[in-house]
């Protein structure tokens, strides 16, 4: 599993006739199993408060994807990052079991 929490880490180039150039291209090319990445620009407080919810989560054997779920519906719930802008931007890709 690969975790790029910087700013628009999910975001590629589109070459005509290849589809999307990115990293997330390239992880899948190298061997990685899972992705988490970004759309747009982040907040750096709030991503730091999403990871560490991810994270915590990951360790108790929730699924990746649904540790992601979570973490997100916990920052919607919650009273200072509500707005999509903090927690949206968060995408995973490939294996969405727990970790082993």
């Amino acid at each position: 599993m690969v975790v790029l929490s910087a700013c628009e880490t999910g975001v590629g180039d589109v070459q005509n006739g290849e589809g999307v150039f990115g990293l997330r291209r390239t992880l899948i090319i190298v061997g990685s199993e899972s992705q988490l990445m970004t759309l747009w620009r982040v907040a750096d407080l709030a991503t730091k408060d999403l990871m560490v919810d991810y994270y915590r989560r990951l360790v108790s054997k929730e699924g990746r994807s649904a540790a992601l779920r979570q973490a997100q519906l916990a920052m919607l719930s919650g009273p200072n990052h509500q707005h999509p802008f903090y927690w949206a931007s968060f995408i995973a890709s490939g294996d969405w079991r727990q970790l082993d």
